[in-house]
């Protein structure tokens, strides 16, 4: 059975997986093979080819775009043994009970007995974060659906469910409500102390911080743990892995919690290789409910893909772009930088080591031209040229030479609209700073920094995108990779006996348009301290 989907939201509802199967496989468009694995993908977005591993043979063929949806497996049972799981034979996890209830009887494993007494745990407290990392709307439903099953099955049963936190979000809201009603099912916030195994191999928990102020002590009869949801592209049995022909390696980029790699909020779809697309529970933890929706909307994304590639014109995000990045071969030294750090996969290496480009791989963030230190890479619409042109063409009024003059390099995604918000605001910022817009930090390299500073700039304000576990960089490794190279630029301030206080990262969120004269206002007051480039007149 699975969670309603419908109002009132007060019953399960059955799982109708076989028709689906059945439909999919009745359609005259569709080839569906059982029992297979992918040996290899080549290409590009609008012309991958695929070949297939089946029935001890090997079949080729051309695809335009590709989705993931091969879903998830169970964590290893060895991450919650603290829970008493494998050493009490009546701690289960909510897999069990799930294989309990399809065969009709929910009873102790020990014994055979049915139910009386039942523990839920959301599995959430602070050690659980890394093993069941974005699933607690997930397991809270589950312990919702299968306290349900008990009382259902058994109406003199008692459940309990432990959480930190109770997340169900949106309709399900109402489900939660249902289930409250049941004076047969009792809900408490806790943190689970130590569980054992009592006379008659009861479970004995003690739990503590509960809602009633302090620690208790139960004994029931089972106790259930949350299932980890691990993407099934971590586990070697489960045949998640597309064995990509890249140069960056086999599989998908991942987070690392396993996830396929993305823009989350903007492009959720999105892997970190054009033209493939990630649904269901190898994107995040979900539901059945969800991972039919999502896999609605990769399946549209990548038919999307298709029309693109068809048309000619960048697959993602620079819609209509007919761009690419082009390369001064005669004076590339072969050092593949571009190739390792292009997010996307993009550029491959020929037989001499040369970058070789594959276009409907490409997303046009610049950042191989950020990478390139010999600045053989370009664009016909953004270029080093176009950048270094920009600097020269600032005008600063006259009588302010003796004022610091301030160039920031804005991310076009992030930085560049907050700061247009900031000015539609009428929020003021320094009279002293110029803006050139960029496709992306990733795109800026100590080259341009140089160019700035001997063109009598006194600072250099780096604004973009923020790295980490839970950036929005629209080019998923942008901001990171300037910040590999901030070394670099350190080194160029060295070189000209500049001051390192002259280049500031700063991170900015679309939504910052209210921080950004402040933060402004503080790096001109820090260069004011540093005093004025020497460079300046020169």
């Amino acid at each position: 059975m699975q969670f309603p989907k419908r109002s009132p939201y007060d019953g399960l509802e059955p799982v109708d997986i076989h028709s689906k199967i059945h439909e999919v496989e009745s359609l005259s468009n569709v080839r569906v093979f059982t029992e297979a694995e992918v040996a290899g993908i080549s290409g590009q977005p609008g012309h991958f080819e695929v070949t297939i591993r089946h029935g001890g043979a090997e079949e080729r063929m051309a695809v335009g775009a590709i989705v993931m949806a091969t879903g998830w497996t169970e964590a290893d049972p060895a991450i919650f043994s603290s829970y008493g799981l494998g050493s009490y034979p009546n701690v289960v996890t909510s897999i069990t009970l799930e294989e309990m209830a399809s065969r009709g009887e929910i009873v102790r494993p020990s014994d055979g007995q049915p139910v009386r007494s039942a523990a839920f745990v959301l599995c959430d407290g602070p050690g659980d974060d890394s093993h069941f990392p974005y699933g607690g709307n997930v397991s809270s439903l589950v312990a919702l659906k299968q306290a349900m099953y008990i009382r259902e099955r058994l109406p003199d049963s008692i459940v309990y469910i432990l959480y930190k936190d109770m997340q169900t979000p949106g309709q399900y809201e109402y489900f939660y409500k249902r289930v409250q009603k049941d004076e047969g099912v009792l809900f408490s916030q806790g943190e689970i102390r130590s569980v054992a195994e009592g006379p008659e191999h009861k479970v004995l928990l003690e739990v503590d911080n509960t809602l009633m102020g302090g620690a208790i002590r139960m004994e029931v009869d089972i106790l259930v743990l949350s299932a980890g949801m691990v993407p099934a592209t971590l586990d070697p049995e489960a045949s998640g892995s597309l064995n990509l022909q890249f140069l960056q390696g086999k599989d998908l980029p991942t987070t690392k919690f396993g996830f396929a790699d993305s823009h989350f909020i903007c492009f959720p779809y999105e892997t970190r290789r054009t033209g493939i697309y990630s649904a269901g529970a190898v994107r995040q933890a979900m539901d059945l409910a969800a991972s039919a929706q999502d896999g609605t909307a990769a399946a549209l994304k990548a038919i999307q893909c298709i029309e693109k590639s068809s048309a000619g014109v960048a697959v993602h995000p620079r819609v209509g772009d007919l761009s690419y990045p082009s390369f001064f071969m005669q004076r590339c030294t072969s050092c593949g930088r571009c190739s390792q750090e292009c997010p996307f996969g993009a550029l491959e290496v020929d037989d001499n080591q040369h970058p070789s480009l594959d276009p409907n791989r490409c997303r046009r963030c610049g950042i191989c031209m950020g990478a390139c230190p010999v600045q053989i890479i370009s664009f016909d619409d953004y270029s080093v040229d176009m950048i270094s042109s920009m600097i020269k063409a600032v005008e600063i009024p006259e009588d302010d030479e003796e004022k610091p003059r301030i160039l920031v390099f804005a991310c076009e995604n992030d930085a560049y609209p907050a700061l247009d918000m900031a000015g539609i605001s009428r929020l003021n910022y320094p009279a002293s700073v110029r803006v050139i817009p960029v496709r992306c930090l990733g795109s800026v390299n100590s080259i341009l920094i140089a160019d700035a500073m001997s063109r009598g700039f006194d600072g250099v304000a780096l604004m973009g995108c923020k790295p980490g576990e839970d950036y929005q960089c629209h080019f998923i490794r942008g901001s990171e990779l300037l910040e590999n190279r901030m070394e670099n630029i350190k080194e160029t301030l060295d070189r000209l006996a500049l001051e390192a206080e002259r280049v500031k990262v700063m991170e900015v969120e679309i939504s910052d348009s209210d921080k950004i004269p402040g933060m402004l206002e503080e790096f001109v007051e820090t260069v004011r301290e540093v005093g004025l480039n020497p460079f300046k007149g020169f």
